[in-house]
């Protein structure tokens, strides 16, 4: 475990000025999550955001804005998980959900499932293409966050729009910028983008938001 590991009620106290209660058990599993993330982030690139402050401005603030948007019950993809945000995030605060972790590479799916283990976590990981996933996944919501622009991430689910599932993305300050490029590509194909969360993450130029494509 890192020797600069914060404390869970450090923790607790920074998410809170974001008005995230945080319980005991949910402050220690976000800390134990964080312990096993930056130990593997010495070995493979996993995640920037290696400080209390980033980890709670932005790894957190975003998680707990998509859960606030999530039905209970329902089956969760993080689509190219990386170092397991949302997807963890939301498995350890909201265990009715049913999460699974897409990541294509190799070493990330291998450190991802470590981690859930480690954590005792439900969570299901699938070393693949979420194309390929999908195709025998059965899933409510497909979730992306930081992989690619808008525009290359609409046609990996065009096979599965008639599935029923939906897909949420979480985007940064250019997301307007991101949706008109998608828009103007022809790749929207007559789906629309709808903004159905916006918050400010201390430390970016603008606002974050979440958008679903339907």
């Amino acid at each position: 475990m890192s020797s600069d590991l914060f404390e869970s009620a450090d923790l607790r106290a920074a998410a809170e000025i974001h008005g995230i209660l945080l319980s005991d058990p949910e402050a220690n599993a976000c800390r134990s999550y964080c312990a096993a993330l930056w130990e593997w982030n010495t070995r493979i690139n996993l995640t920037r955001h290696t400080t209390l402050d980033s980890f709670v401005n932005r790894d957190l603030l975003d998680s707990v804005r998509l859960i606030e948007q999530l039905a209970s019950g329902c089956r969760v993809v993080d689509v190219g998980s990386g170092g397991g945000v949302p997807g963890i995030l939301a498995a350890i605060l909201r265990p009715d959900l049913s999460v699974a972790l897409c990541e294509s590479v190799g070493k990330k799916a291998t450190a991802l499932q470590d981690i859930c283990v480690q954590l005792q976590l439900p969570v299901s990981v699938h070393a693949q293409r979420v194309q390929e996933l999908l195709e025998t996944h059965a899933w409510d919501i497909a979730v992306v966050r930081a992989v690619a622009a808008t525009g290359r991430l609409i046609p990996w689910f065009a096979r599965h729009w008639d599935r029923g599932g939906q897909l949420l993305l979480i985007k940064g300050p250019r997301w307007q910028e991101e949706l008109q490029a998608a828009e103007q590509s022809g790749v929207m194909h007559n789906r629309r983008a709808e903004l159905i969360s916006e918050w400010e993450s201390p430390g970016r130029d603008g606002a974050s938001v979440l958008l679903r494509i339907s």
